[in-house]
């Protein structure tokens, strides 16, 4: 009997969730496909200019074998340590671009955030006018194995977003 009850008072305060496809969203906001042509070929002139780097530092390896018979201890070791310097630079840009906290990742923290607050901020108006209590993305919840399609929302935040029907 009071199993009965509590399932019959937990009805009563059913949480209302809701899913949305982020993948779905995002592929549907010019903004963001422009956002990510531009970080493409940002990264791609970045890593043109490492790869230069690597090339110079390659070259001079080359040359410092084919030479090294004929160099003093001397210049030797300044070979050895430009070469060591070359290709220093080259992972130290390499790392300035593209590490932890690189330039591509600021940069895509700049022209994405924008996008991804103003989804944040269509969800949530949908959730407080309609009283859903939780939001799950389909597109990267791993363990979620099924969701009615009744409860997803991706259309109508498009549409509150300006880009749905």
């Amino acid at each position: 009997m009071t199993a009965l009850f509590l399932c019959m008072a937990s009805g009563l305060y059913a949480q209302k969730y809701v899913t949305v496809d982020m993948e779905y969203i995002l592929k549907n906001i010019p903004a963001y496909e422009r956002a990510n042509e531009q970080l493409n070929q940002q990264s791609k002139r970045w890593q043109g200019e490492i790869e230069e780097l690597q090339m110079q530092a390659e070259m001079l390896y080359k040359q410092y074998q084919s030479e090294s018979a004929f160099l003093s201890d001397e210049q030797r070791t300044e070979r050895e340590e430009a070469i060591l310097a070359a290709e220093k630079a080259a992972s130290d840009l390499k790392r300035a671009y593209f590490g932890p906290q690189g330039e591509l990742y600021k940069k895509r923290e700049s022209l994405m955030a924008p996008i991804q607050e103003e989804i944040y901020n269509a969800v949530k108006d949908i959730c407080e006018l309609r009283k859903y209590s939780m939001v799950i993305d389909r597109s990267s919840a791993g363990s979620l194995i099924y969701s009615s399609p009744s409860i997803d929302i991706s259309s109508e935040v498009l549409t509150k977003l300006g880009y749905g029907d």
